[in-house]
């Protein structure tokens, strides 16, 4: 039983760390790095590198590497204490020794170093320069990331995690024309209650004014309002104008993470490799790349978003940037882990569950900061993305029978890589 009773430390872990992650992403966005005594906030100046953050994502992912180590080494002591020797790349191939065995009274909690399921498919090990096809999903995971980054500027922090819900939209839809799956009717009435309630979202967050929530962009919104004497209504306008941008860029954003999702699934279809393992290669992999292009566009363009040597300047020289980045570094890593570890002691619907409790977290937690206002729409919204999310996930019954089907074919592999 004391196994079992790991269950909830792990589901809070997650909880924890991947409500820290948009959290202090947030906080970072919120940090003044010039003219912060200036009595006006137009010129006052922000952190303001979704580069460098996405970057900080990658580093945090190689973190995993870190666990593999770990748990490598607490194998090889627990089969020497119970007098067997490992058996070399037993974890890669699916061997398993009688130290490692899985069998217990309890209900073991899920070794994260093995596969979820035994290969009975006769899948090949993902070795050698075939590790380098996990590059294109991580190309695609430095664009969604980026993108996000960005609208996180123009938005609040519940606002862009609610948007992020349309990753359901996009990943229906690509499983339909690239992986060949069938969608039910209720799966495409929860498609478009799932969009509805993004809409709403993003048009809770247009029509009221919320000077909290984007601190980075009020010059913008402030410039021409003290000196030449315009009302309100253009500062609200500019503010409108500023959270579609948000809401769109993160939306469309999705289209990458769902882009990733489908390479993920279209490579662990031929080769089989440790989920862990999977988001460890591609840290490397969106590390390397998201560097080179950082240095290309520091060359080609050097400012604003693309300036990398005043950003690393910025992240070093701020305390509060420096810490924040370091622990968006280890929440990134701890909620691969945790994330992985639930959607193998429970289940991938148990996690996707616990993923929508992680939006509700943050957006109370924003409210009790004080960095955004309660918009009763935004409930709408939200209430919709749940409802949506669940009958997307058979976690609810559809509203008619008829349309409710016995057999899902599954649209993903159980345990889809999320690493935000």
């Amino acid at each position: 039983m004391a196994v079992k009773a790991v269950v909830p430390f792990l589901v809070a872990m997650m909880l924890l760390t991947g409500v820290c992650n948009t959290l202090l992403t947030k906080y970072q966005d919120m940090q003044c790095i010039k003219n912060c005594d200036s009595p006006s906030k137009k010129y006052r100046e922000h952190f303001e590198q979704p580069v460098l953050q996405t970057l900080q994502m990658f580093i945090g992912e190689m973190g995993c590497w870190l666990v593999i180590g770990a748990f490598s080494a607490y194998q090889r002591y627990v089969s020497r204490k119970a007098g067997y020797e490992a058996i070399p790349n037993a974890v890669d191939e699916g061997t398993v020794t009688p130290a490692l065995s899985e069998e217990s009274e309890t209900g073991d909690v899920a070794n994260p170093l093995k596969p979820a399921h035994p290969d009975d498919e006769g899948r090949i090990p993902l070795t050698g320069t075939n590790v380098l096809l996990l590059a294109l999903p991580a190309c695609c995971d430095i664009a969604g990331t980026t993108l996000m980054n960005v609208g996180l500027l123009f938005v609040a922090a519940s606002i862009y995690q609610m948007t992020r819900g349309a990753l359901v939209l996009f990943v229906g839809l690509f499983s339909v024309i690239f992986l060949k799956r069938h969608l039910g009717l209720y799966k495409w009435f929860s498609l478009f209650v799932v969009v509805f309630g993004v809409a709403i979202v993003g048009l809770a967050g247009a029509i009221t004014r919320d000077d909290k929530a984007t601190p980075s962009h009020q010059a913008l919104a402030q410039t021409g309002v003290d000196t030449l004497g315009e009302d309100v209504d253009t500062k609200a306008v500019s503010q409108a104008v500023m959270t579609v941008i948000g809401v769109l860029l993160i939306a469309g954003a999705q289209i990458f993470t769902a882009t990733q999702f489908v390479l993920e699934e279209r490579i662990m279809e031929k080769y089989s490799m440790e989920p862990i393992r999977v988001v460890g290669w591609e840290g490397i992999f969106g590390f390397l790349v998201t560097v080179l292009v950082m240095v290309i566009l520091h060359f080609a363009i050097g400012t604003g978003y693309f300036n990398a040597r005043e950003g690393l300047y910025q992240m070093t020289h701020f305390p509060a940037i420096a810490i924040s980045s370091i622990l968006i570094m280890i929440s990134i890593g701890g909620f691969n882990f945790f994330g992985l570890s639930v959607t193998r002691t429970v289940s991938a619907t148990s996690r996707s569950t616990i993923d929508t409790c992680r939006t509700l977290f943050i957006w109370i937690v924003s409210l009790g900061l004080g960095w955004e206002t309660f918009k009763w729409l935004q409930v709408a919204g939200f209430a919709l993305l749940v409802y949506g999310t669940f009958l997307f996930n058979d976690l609810v019954r559809p509203p008619l029978k008829a349309c409710y089907e016995r057999h899902h074919e599954q649209l993903l592999p159980e345990e889809p890589i999320e690493h935000i």
